[in-house]
């Protein structure tokens, strides 16, 4: 049985392809439902990194790394919805997200997050022939005209 279910899994991926997707199984979050070609649009609008904003502190967020399916889980820790989110990743990496709505967790692909070249954040850190993985160090949300430190943890 479960054979049959990973053979139609297969043909429904082969009719409809993945073309155009930044994930397997779409996003939850409309927002984080867009062609890779419209998130690497978009962040070229939000470049260059705002070095120069001023600093909020910490905020009241959390982000967990998942390096095995390329995703930063993300969630809003304060009892305020937030809106016009810039999530960075190292400072280089930029997505948008509309809104983030308090107590509820934001899956943010690799592929959703693009640098000022037009590359999305890589997907194959750890493997084989990776000679220097690129790692999340830092994650930062701009909203408000501050840029905030989430703290980071890797997810088990």
């Amino acid at each position: 049985m479960r054979l049959r279910w990973i053979g139609y899994a297969a043909l429904l991926m082969t009719i409809t392809g993945c073309a155009g997707r930044t994930e397997w199984l779409a996003n939850k979050d409309e927002a984080l439902q867009k062609t890779p070609a419209e998130f690497a649009a978009d962040a070229a609008k939000r470049h260059p990194y705002k070095a120069d904003a001023p600093r909020g502190g910490q905020a009241m967020a959390r982000a967990e790394v998942g390096y095995v399916l390329d995703q930063i889980a993300m969630t809003n820790t304060s009892n305020a919805d937030w809106t016009d989110v810039e999530v960075w990743v190292n400072g280089q990496y930029v997505c948008f997200l509309p809104r983030m709505e308090a107590k509820i967790l934001k899956t943010v692909p690799f592929r959703a997050l693009y640098d000022s070249s037009g590359k999305f954040f890589p997907t194959s850190n750890g493997g084989w022939f990776d000679r220097q993985p690129v790692v999340v160090k830092k994650v930062e949300l701009y909203r408000d005209g501050k840029l905030y430190d989430v703290p980071v943890q890797l997810a088990e």
